[in-house]
């Protein structure tokens, strides 16, 4: 018979080892939907009840298609910055089965690094 480990950093190390639980699930749309004021953006829900929004310089698209955007496997958010003439921009996708906490956390990054010219 073995005794158990013991020592500094072992309960840390065995905590850390533990099952977690991960929010899962789509969650509430409006986390990420309730970032956007009409002062500077444009909100358009069309035929398919999908939601689109754009910063109104036309740099920042969003779209939220909770049945999956056509065309795709899955994808229920789009998120795209359009660069300039000598930098690229960028753009990102979610499922649709992404919490809304998580794509309203990186919606909330992406506003934050934006800047007035």
């Amino acid at each position: 018979m073995t005794a158990a480990p013991q020592g500094p950093g072992f309960s840390t190390t065995v905590e850390a080892l533990r099952l977690r639980e991960w929010l899962l699930g789509p969650g509430q749309a409006t986390l990420v939907m309730d970032q956007f004021s009409a002062d500077d953006f444009h909100l358009v829900v069309d035929d398919r009840a999908d939601v689109h929004v754009n910063s109104k310089d036309g740099r920042f698209y969003l779209g939220w298609f909770p049945l999956g955007r056509p065309g795709t496997d899955g994808e229920g958010w789009k998120i795209a910055v359009t660069g300039t003439a000598k930098v690229r921009g960028y753009q990102m996708s979610f499922d649709t089965e992404t919490p809304a906490d998580v794509v309203a956390a990186a919606v909330a990054r992406v506003l934050e690094t934006s800047r007035r010219v």
